[in-house]
């Protein structure tokens, strides 16, 4: 694994945002008296979640440390959509806003480097990164994300994201009415049957080995003119990541322009789990209706507990920031 480790400044954001605030010199500067304070918050993940909760907290006046290591899962994705205002934007230019316009409150900073630990004494958890920096801070937010286990089809991996679909919310419009196929079998490939049918009538379903489908399901696919083929797959055909072709064991090429597909994941970031959180039975952060894990003090949001899309990320770290900030004035007010 690489060591990454960058304080961002100003200059580096003006290369890269697409609008700065002219504010932006309020930004306050990480340095190594960070090491010696304790932040309000500390959010492991950067991205869109993380980025919607710093905003919420920095508007409170919390000090806040962001970490991140700059490798968003959906940085192979060329445009971001279904969320409004933003459809059709790249991803990356979406967070470099929102990242120009959060360090805009002088009680956020944020530092790219990996984290690599976290550990607890009484009410105080200690995150120490891959570069050897250790901060401190009462409330954690994990915003870290999934990590997707790439199956082992030559090709799947370079078109995933671009012309290999999760989401039809997210990508089903773009390609509609095309040649697409459906990867999987049993109750999953059924799902995507139901929801992409209604995006094109030229559809495929590949089991990659014996369809497991029920009776009801087989007869409901059949009758929805849906194709079913059942030989194992070899290889995606594709160019730069664009779809054209899956090849089958059988010798036979069928001709796509695009594939649903929804390969196994994982956490990001194992340290949740190292701390004690909790896992729900699709292996998300198991939380609270404010954001909360199984252990006090530490929080969740975005794709590692919920529904995968930037519109859900950006609403779960806002309820995140709000739910935090809430319980940081409690604390405080009580104890007058």
């Amino acid at each position: 694994m690489i060591t990454r480790r960058k304080f961002i400044t100003k200059s580096s954001l003006l290369a890269s945002a697409l609008t700065i605030p002219s504010t932006l010199m309020s930004f306050t500067a990480l340095d190594k008296e960070s090491e010696n304070q304790i932040f309000d918050v500390i959010i492991i993940g950067g991205s869109y979640a993380g980025l919607s909760a710093a905003m919420a907290l920095g508007r409170s006046l919390r000090k806040v440390l962001l970490v991140d290591s700059g490798l968003p899962c959906n940085r192979q994705t060329p445009h971001s959509h279904n969320f409004i205002t933003q459809d059709g934007e790249k991803p990356k230019n979406i967070a470099n806003k929102a990242k120009a316009q959060v360090l805009n409150y002088q009680t956020v900073s944020f530092y790219e480097d990996i984290a690599s630990k976290v550990t607890r004494s009484g009410k105080v958890f200690q995150l120490t990164t891959q570069t050897g920096r250790t901060f401190l801070t009462g409330k954690i937010l994990f915003a870290t994300g999934l990590r997707d286990l790439m199956p082992p089809i030559p090709g799947f991996s370079d078109c995933w994201a671009i012309s290999i679909l999760h989401c039809p919310y997210c990508h089903g419009y773009e390609v509609k009415n095309e040649k697409t196929g459906i990867l999987g079998n049993g109750n999953l490939a059924f799902h995507y049957a139901q929801l992409v049918s209604n995006l094109s009538n030229r559809l495929t379903i590949f089991t990659d080995g014996k369809a497991t489908f029920s009776e009801e399901q087989h007869q409901l696919i059949h009758r929805n003119k849906i194709r079913i083929v059942e030989q194992k797959v070899l290889a995606i055909q594709h160019q730069q990541g664009k779809l054209s072709g899956i090849l089958l064991k059988d010798g036979s090429i069928h001709q796509l322009n695009a594939l649903y597909a929804r390969p196994p994941f994982e956490q990001h970031c194992k340290i949740p789990l190292e701390l004690g959180c909790e896992l729900t039975e699709q292996g998300l952060l198991k939380i609270d209706n404010l954001q909360q894990t199984n252990i006090p003090g530490i929080y969740a949001c975005g794709d590692n507990s919920a529904f995968r899309s930037i519109a859900t990320a950006v609403s779960a770290g806002s309820q995140a920031g709000a739910a935090i900030n809430m319980a940081l004035s409690t604390e405080k007010f009580n104890l007058k």
